[in-house]
């Protein structure tokens, strides 16, 4: 007789969901939808372009996020019934399928509440992402390029929209630098923790030596911001440098000067776009970058001030934070967690999320 009892797991479940659900506050953002769908609704929207693109951003934002949560809680009463069915029925494949859906529904909820501790300024925004290769020649440029995939991977695995803005590739293998955007919610909190200095101590498939080689990586991580438009940026202290885009081993895709690089003059700020179809729109994409990027230098100058005079200023920049050994004993380490995956292939393949999950309560940790 078939006697399957997950009582216990779907208790914990449900206490577990109910706390988050709590903390998203699901009756405050159906407000905000019905608030955003009547704005959206309105038929001068499109009179003000940047406008309409904040409400129809917010809109999606804030529907993507009402979906998940309202998906988990009939996923989980769908479990209670498929239980009860597999009872009923004595039926096995029933009984394999429920204990399926209890392990994906908790991975699931244990991700939804780790979202709750993202409650930073910046962190219910999209995210764009830059990784530039560091220390190692070919070996540095192309772990950036193992570094992009393994992130493309990981929004793939949540099924989350990639928009790639500019690659710059190398001459040899890789690339030195690339940046892409996952403007979905929470995606700036969630992956903020992947910033830093990465470490990559492998074998080097470019020397003839069998010698182990160490090369680095930078990832850089900022929000989605639509406020950037506040930083006010005079013509005169920008570059402007149009170029043909290009593909790997330098091969131009594109017969026309289309892509475009802005040196902000005063800074050394420097954002290059090229896959956009228009100079115009590559200019226009960069320029909301540069003024994020500028946004946040004068937040983190006045964050770095307030920490001095109060003396409490460290100098941790550049630190590396994680190391990816490809030799021996075949480790993924996170340097602050001390979290470890014992198989850096699937790590590089985007799995990502226990690594993540451990950054921010290690985060949410050292700042309370």
């Amino acid at each position: 007789m078939l006697d399957l009892d997950l009582t216990q797991e779907i208790a914990s479940l449900r206490t577990t969901f109910s706390d988050i659900r709590a903390v998203v506050d699901v009756d405050a953002l159906r407000a905000d939808i019905a608030r955003l769908s009547e704005e959206a609704g309105e038929p001068s929207l499109w009179d003000d372009p940047a406008n309409a693109q904040r409400v129809t951003s917010a809109l999606s934002h804030r529907q993507s996020e009402l979906k998940r949560v309202t998906d988990v809680e009939r996923r989980i009463d769908d479990l209670e019934v498929l239980v009860e069915l597999a009872n009923e029925m004595e039926d096995e494949d029933s009984a394999v399928e429920a204990r399926k859906e209890l392990a994906a529904l908790e991975e699931t909820v244990s991700q939804l509440e780790v979202q709750t501790l993202l409650d930073g300024e910046y962190d219910a925004r999209g995210a764009v992402v830059t990784i530039r290769s560091g220390a190692g020649g070919d070996d540095a440029t192309d772990f950036a390029e193992m570094l992009m995939r393994m992130y493309l991977r990981w929004a793939e695995r949540h099924k989350y929209p990639v928009k790639v803005m500019d690659t710059s590739y190398a001459e040899g293998a890789g690339i030195k630098s690339a940046t892409f955007e996952i403007d979905v919610p929470y995606a700036y909190g969630t992956l903020s923790v992947e910033a830093g200095t990465h470490r990559l101590a492998r074998i080097s498939p470019f020397g003839s030596a069998d010698k182990r080689q160490t090369s680095f990586a930078a990832v850089e991580v900022i929000p989605v911001m639509e406020e950037a438009q506040e930083v006010d940026i005079p013509e005169s202290d920008i570059r402007v440098d149009v170029f043909r885009s290009s593909g790997p081993g330098g091969q131009s895709v594109n017969t026309t000067d289309s892509a475009v690089r802005l040196t902000h003059i005063p800074t050394g700020i420097v954002v290059s776009m090229q896959n956009e179809k228009s100079q115009i729109q590559n200019r226009a994409a960069a320029m909301r970058v540069l003024q994020t990027r500028l946004l946040l230098l004068k937040r983190e100058e006045e964050a770095a001030k307030k920490k001095e005079l109060a003396g409490t200023i460290t100098a941790s920049w550049g630190d590396q934070m994680r190391s990816y050994f490809l030799y021996g004993q075949q480790l993924v380490k996170d340097l602050r967690t001390g979290y470890e995956v014992g198989n850096p292939a699937t790590v590089f393949d985007g799995d990502l999320d226990g690594l993540i999950a451990a950054g921010i309560r290690w985060r949410k940790q050292k700042d309370d």
